[in-house]
């Protein structure tokens, strides 16, 4: 029984978050991307150019499928951690520490926070990556 679950929470994981498209959001008239999923408000009133970036990733890709910028936020349950505790958990963030974490982010893998897999996104740019990341770190609560 326990084996079926098991299965059957990677199945619905790998079926949540991996949805592997490479399609770019269309564009509207005046050039500026559209996404498919609004980017998590930032917790300050006014963020810097690194932060709107990284929150446009984040909300451009499908992170906030499986993570929440904190645990409070009233989007519900998250599968991934939240993102303030992985900055708590990586804290002070060496730029080794940031570069094994983008390294995960685009290779994807499990064991760090649990049995849940954490899906690959091979077709992040590794820039964009650390982007997300440094901007991860900046949410120690």
């Amino acid at each position: 029984m326990k084996k079926t679950f098991v299965i059957l929470s990677c199945i619905a994981l790998a079926t949540a978050c991996g949805s592997g498209s490479d399609t770019k959001a269309p564009e509207n008239k005046d050039n500026t991307a559209a996404t498919a999923t609004t980017p998590p408000s930032a917790s300050t009133a006014s963020t810097s150019p690194e932060a709107e970036k990284a929150l446009e990733l984040i909300g451009a890709n499908d992170c906030t499928t499986c993570h929440k910028l904190e645990k409070g936020d009233a989007a519900g349950a998250a599968i991934g951690p939240a993102y303030s505790d992985v900055a708590k958990k990586y804290a002070p963030a060496a730029d080794t520490t940031i570069d094994r974490i983008v390294k995960h982010v685009i290779a994807g893998g499990s064991g760090i926070w649990g049995t849940v897999p954490m899906t690959p996104h091979p077709s992040l740019k590794e820039a964009d990556a650390k982007t997300i990341v440094k901007y991860i770190m900046t949410l120690k609560e």
